[in-house]
């Protein structure tokens, strides 16, 4: 039995969508990371599964793999993704789109200009539904880690972030901390963490690199410039409309501040569709 997949990628950080409404596929951690392998499988940060929907506010259901096979609640540039997916295969003529994932539901809103949006919802600040473990409260934190002292901004996008504002990104300690900060168990983080290191340029320009959680450094994650500008508002008052260069490219984060709703916007793009053989 085969699998039909498109391969796509927003600013070089890049996915596997499957139509799980077309045709059956039962994922496991085991292949995951088999097809994930970029030297003998297809190759990914994360693998997105389309399933028909099981709420009846939403179009579809969202379910997001890490390259690890780890199930994750939550892929900012992954939803901007299938939401190209879904309009380029005409599978949803509705715009707004409706999914639902782990964390609820998510509206994907369909520009003139072939950009889409994403409500990535309400920053959470609340320790155990991040989860972080801290004998003070924040959001403001400071780690002590085998690499210095960081002071670090703690917070939930559906997934858990870990932003840090350096000096240098060049020579910041992408891989060694966020390994250390994604052991288990960790004293800190007990399911891992995202780690975003920014520098803020402006109030409207801030450049970032990212850990994924499960997956290593990319080079660009949605979820994580929208947790890198909220973080920044923390840290230094910049602007509501942010502007975040990533190593592959610029996302657009729109953040009111409080309680309101961070939007995500970019544009994701096809590179091939594929068949690949089940086990």
């Amino acid at each position: 039995m085969t699998i039909v997949f498109t391969k796509m990628h927003l600013l070089g950080n890049d996915f596997v969508v499957i139509d799980g409404t077309t045709q059956s596929f039962k994922p496991n951690a085991a292949l995951i990371r088999q097809w994930a392998n970029r030297h003998t499988g297809i190759g990914f940060d994360q693998l997105l599964l389309i399933e028909k929907p099981r709420h009846q506010l939403a179009h579809f259901q969202y379910r997001i793999f890490n390259a690890n096979g780890n199930e994750v609640m939550q892929c900012g540039n992954g939803a901007l993704c299938i939401a190209q997916f879904l309009a380029n295969e005409k599978l949803c003529t509705n715009n707004p789109i409706r999914i639902m994932t782990k964390t609820g539901l998510l509206t994907l809103r369909l520009g003139e200009n072939g950009k889409i949006t994403a409500d990535l919802g309400t920053p959470i600040f609340e320790l155990e539904k991040i989860p972080f473990i801290s004998g003070t409260q924040g959001p403001i934190y400071s780690l002590e880690t085998p690499f210095g002292c960081f002071d670090c901004c703690v917070l939930s996008l559906g997934n858990p972030h870990c932003v840090l504002e350096v000096n240098h990104l060049e020579t910041a300690p992408v891989d060694q901390l966020g390994s250390y900060l994604n052991q288990s168990p960790h004293a800190y983080f007990s399911q891992g963490t995202n780690v975003e290191f920014i520098k803020i340029h402006s109030p409207q320009q801030i450049s970032m690199r990212v850990y994924e959680r499960g997956v290593g450094e990319t080079q660009a994650c949605g979820s994580g410039a929208c947790a890198a500008v909220v973080a920044g508002h923390l840290f230094k008052q910049i602007g509501k409309e942010v502007t975040v260069q990533l190593p592959g490219g610029v996302l657009d984060v729109t953040w009111q501040g409080n309680k309101s709703s961070v939007f995500l916007t970019g544009k994701g793009e096809t590179v091939f569709q594929g068949r690949i053989n089940l086990p």
